[in-house]
């Protein structure tokens, strides 16, 4: 059984609304910082239309919040009352899904932990692509949990199968694809160098 909540849908819009005016920018600024058209903005804002992965990198990057922020944001996950120490569900923690490609993205994090880790579900022929703006400001690994991940870092390709991680650098455009006919599961884990 699924735990996609269709509401995320609306929490994601009302997060980048508030990023956006946080900045007090237009929707002609952010469609301009992060080269997202300002009608699908929009749509998003308004929550008539659920964000890509491309989308969510495009947008993240503008606000200088990493995909796992923005989402982690958006689900208003909160602390417990024991400050973030207790067990966290797989039932209890919203699964977002993309609708372009069907990668599934699940917080394992809280919001205050220091370092987001994000467990990610890329189904059988899936390709997503992120600017090399969406990782400014963080470090990164990416750690290959089942199944094999076809990375490209720039120029570089790098073959990943189960239990295979891998330490990003310098940001640059990558590629999340899975060239296999099965699902690849793997964890990503970032910590942020600067704070926006």
């Amino acid at each position: 059984m699924s735990n996609i909540v269709d509401p995320l849908v609306g929490q994601i819009a009302a997060r980048i609304r508030t990023e956006r005016e946080r900045r007090r920018w237009t929707l002609a600024q952010l469609a301009n910082a992060s080269g997202v058209s300002q009608a699908m903005i929009s749509r998003i804002e308004r929550a008539e239309s659920s964000p890509t992965a491309v989308v969510l990198g495009k947008l993240s990057a503008a606000f200088r919040l990493s995909v796992a922020s923005l989402l982690a944001l958006a689900e208003g996950a909160q602390e417990d009352t024991e400050g973030g120490q207790g067990v966290r569900r797989p039932a209890d923690t919203p699964e977002w899904r993309d609708p372009a490609t069907g990668y599934r993205r699940r917080q394992i994090t809280g919001p205050h932990f220091p370092a987001e880790i994000a467990e990610i579900r890329l189904p059988a022929g899936a390709r997503v692509p992120y600017p090399a703006a969406t990782f400014a400001f963080v470090r990164q690994v990416v750690w290959v949990l089942d199944g094999r991940l076809t990375f490209h870092d720039g120029d570089t390709v790098h073959e990943l199968t189960a239990g295979d991680s891998l330490e990003l650098g310098e940001p640059a455009e990558r590629v999340f694809a899975n060239t296999t006919d099965t699902e690849c599961r793997y964890a990503v884990v970032l910590t942020r160098v600067i704070t926006p």
